[in-house]
């Protein structure tokens, strides 16, 4: 006689996801303030598109500073053990890099170029993470 198999529904498995996500969007993001990036913000893309969960924004005062920080979110993602990179733009940009985690997508800008495209005011209705108490907490307990 087979017994039945019991599984978590979709929703949790979705929350789960969606919070994994948000913990190594907060990291990003420390990240980003640890290597001196500027106005750092997380927005949460869930209640508006599917095309990410999270928007890790920062800002950068030189081109060797974009690509520190980008290389550095590269590799805390490997190590956090999240999904490849399925899209990088701009490597050699002075005003924007995009990193494509998937579930998160990285944007690291010059002034002028977080000026000229303006994430915050084109994805308005994506809500604020407050990224730091979360960052913080993980941490802590990693220590």
């Amino acid at each position: 006689m087979a017994t039945a198999t019991r599984t978590k529904p979709a929703s949790s498995t979705l929350a789960e996801r969606q919070q994994a996500s948000r913990e190594l969007a907060s990291l990003a993001a420390q990240a980003c303030e640890d290597l001196k990036g500027k106005e750092t913000v997380v927005l949460d893309l869930t209640p508006v598109t599917p095309i990410a969960d999270f928007f890790v924004v920062t800002t950068a005062t030189s081109g060797r500073q974009m690509r520190a920080i980008a290389e550095d979110i590269e590799q805390l993602m490997k190590k956090r053990g999240s999904r490849p990179r399925v899209g990088v733009e701009g490597r050699d940009s002075e005003t924007w890099i995009l990193q494509d985690y998937g579930d998160i997508v990285l944007h690291v800008f010059s002034s002028e170029g977080r000026t000229l495209y303006d994430l915050e005011h084109l994805w308005a209705d994506a809500p604020l993470v407050d990224w730091k108490p979360l960052a913080k907490k993980l941490a802590e307990a990693a220590s």
